[in-house]
């Protein structure tokens, strides 16, 4: 068990009151700017205090994987080492269709909240739906080529809210346009700006974030490319504690 990880979590995050929902599948999107010095920022925004989940919180752009995701046409192909670690221990179909998804899912969101289009120019004549519809108008299609997986976490038992989350990471290169507020459409994250791994430590941050920002500069420091290869941590709740495997 991680009692580590346990310890820290907040009062908030320790209740276990509510009834014990699915996991839903959903998808986060770390967006990296690498620095020559080797102090890589990454996109953060705080949620808005509205939301009934982690209100105030500083998070990555990300949400629940929606069934049209799955419908979305898409540049490229996983590698192999990212695909085969998406679908691992998936519930249900373990299908293409499912797996790419994930990216839909982080790349619209991270329009959605924080302004940026990731994606690939292509030919392809589609139309896209929502906020889709932002890509397909500038002829970009979400790009699964350039995307990595860092981690996976299922929210813990009898919480508000459940979800199954695939914390992937593009470098900020593979950014097509951006909406000229800085921000996004749907208003859900204030304050988005790029922080240094070591300034979003600093912030009021869900434990799960915290922790993968922690294995991600443990991996950067190892692995600066990110190499579809290299194992990644998988954190799922067990008895009284979490549980931290590798996949």
């Amino acid at each position: 068990m991680n009692e580590f990880l346990v310890r820290r979590l907040s009062e908030t995050e320790r209740q276990m009151n509510n009834p014990n929902l699915r996991p839903k599948d959903a998808a986060t999107l770390l967006v990296l700017d690498r620095r020559e010095d080797g102090n890589h920022r990454v996109l953060m925004g705080r949620r808005h205090m509205r939301h009934r989940f982690m209100p105030g919180m500083f998070v990555f752009p990300g949400g629940r994987v929606d069934p049209a995701d799955s419908r979305v046409p898409v540049a490229g192909d996983y590698h192999p080492g990212v695909a085969g670690k998406l679908v691992h221990a998936m519930k249900g179909p373990k299908t293409d269709a499912r797996a790419r998804a994930f990216t839909v899912a982080a790349v619209r969101e991270t329009y959605e909240e924080a302004g940026l289009l990731v994606g690939s120019p292509s030919d392809l004549a589609w139309q896209g739906s929502g906020d889709m519809a932002a890509f397909s108008d500038r002829r970009l299609l979400p790009d699964l080529t350039p995307i990595r997986l860092i981690a996976r976490a299922i929210t813990p038992p009898r919480r508000p809210r459940r979800f199954d989350t695939r914390f992937l990471a593009v470098f900020a290169d593979a950014v097509a346009d951006r909406l000229p507020s800085g921000t996004g459409p749907s208003g859900e994250l204030e304050d988005v700006h790029w922080l240094t791994l070591q300034e979003a430590k600093s912030l009021e941050l869900p434990t799960i974030t915290l922790t993968i920002i922690e294995e991600l500069q443990a991996r950067l420091a190892d692995d600066p490319e990110l190499d579809p290869a290299h194992p990644v941590p998988f954190y799922y709740w067990r008895g009284k504690g979490f549980v931290r495997e590798e996949i």
